[in-house]
């Protein structure tokens, strides 16, 4: 065999040598994305819904930690503390026509009908209060209590005061 055809067989050796390589390489990496959590977590994206609810374990893979449900606040838990302002509306987010006689708060989170214990920090005064409407929708207030709960309060002339909110029940 001469020189050149030597040299020849040596680089179709090389090319043949070095795809066959990158060939294991790909193959070993798939392999790897198979067995990894992210390659679980992908192939289980395309399970349909009914899968998923027949095998909860699987779901279970794709949420690492637990998921927590929504606390009930207790009565001695402490809501917040901020800023108060006084309202009036005509209808509120609960559906009740706006009374604005009763001792009644709107609070973006709390549920309908939570009772709440309004405290004015300055004066120590207080005023417990039914939630039936959602807001206040102005940045760094806490709640919107009724012109009737602001008179409790007194402090319908300041027409704001720095509260602790404490829930009830």
């Amino acid at each position: 065999m001469s020189h050149i055809a030597r040299a020849a067989s040596a680089r179709i050796s090389l090319a043949t040598s070095c795809r066959l390589l990158l060939a294991i390489i790909g193959a070993a990496s798939l392999a790897a994305c198979a067995q990894s959590p992210v390659g679980r977590q992908k192939a289980d994206l395309g399970i349909s819904r009914h899968a998923a609810v027949e095998r909860p374990h699987r779901v279970a893979a794709l949420h690492p930690r637990p998921i927590r449900r929504a606390r009930v606040p207790d009565a001695k838990q402490t809501a917040s503390h901020g800023v108060a302002s006084f309202y009036s509306d005509t209808k509120t987010a609960s559906g009740e026509k706006f009374d604005k006689n009763e001792l009644t708060a709107a609070h973006p989170s709390l549920p309908f009908g939570t009772k709440l214990r309004v405290t004015d920090v300055s004066s120590g005064r207080f005023v417990t209060v039914r939630v039936n409407d959602r807001g206040p929708y102005v940045r760094g207030r806490v709640v919107d209590i009724s012109p009737s709960a602001a008179e409790e309060l007194g402090m319908v002339d300041k027409g704001i005061t720095n509260v602790r909110l404490d829930v009830v029940r």
